[in-house]
């Protein structure tokens, strides 16, 4: 079973603020002992002392339940670093331009990595006017179909939300647009530079 909250992570945070177990126990308004349990992976804060652990450790929830701090080192906006989610349960379709903490209907979820490109999943860029006409000659079944074509520029990016049984199709502006992402909910997210 995995920990939704690690022991390791208590333990570190509880030191760096100089707390003694006793003193964590004493502001949760449990015992030393619990405390213990908790850092040596023998028990689990219970749901409802989550929000106050949390706070006494100087973290968030969601740093807490992910066992790790978010630190802002992204000073500058930056569209290299984007990141896509797609959530398994809803298909909700999330991005960040840095590193987030993301969850969906009660699921922490990665960001997608870039798959290597193969002929199932080739894409077909034509220039039209001022716009990139975008299309795929991929699948589109309600098992297996291109979930999202997204055109980044430098300065943010436009998504494009597909649907089983509809075409993998789609327009995008041209001016200033370096990459299409697209994703197949079978295979993954892939990336073809301009």
């Amino acid at each position: 079973m995995n920990q939704y909250v690690t022991g390791s992570i208590i333990k570190k945070l509880r030191e760096e603020r100089s707390f003694t177990q006793s003193l964590l126990a004493e502001k949760l308004g449990v015992s030393d002992k619990t405390v213990s349990k908790w850092e040596t992976g023998r028990g689990y804060p219970d749901i409802s002392l989550l929000e106050s652990l949390a706070s006494t450790l100087g973290i968030t929830v969601i740093e807490l339940m992910s066992g790790r701090k978010i630190m802002n080192n992204n000073q500058s906006f930056d569209m290299k670093k984007i990141r896509f989610y797609v959530c398994p349960i809803c298909g909700n379709i999330i991005c960040s331009t840095g590193e987030s903490i993301i969850c969906c209907c009660g699921l922490n979820l990665q960001s997608l990595e870039i798959e290597e490109l193969d002929n199932e999943h080739l894409i077909d860029v034509k220039k039209d006017f001022d716009e990139y006409y975008v299309s795929l000659s991929h699948e589109m079944t309600k098992q297996h179909y291109i979930s999202f074509i997204a055109a980044v520029k430098d300065y943010g990016f436009d998504i494009l939300k597909l649907y089983p049984e509809g075409p993998a199709e789609g327009r995008f502006k041209i001016a200033r647009t370096s990459y299409i992402y697209y994703y197949c909910n079978h295979h993954g997210l892939f990336r073809l530079k301009l």
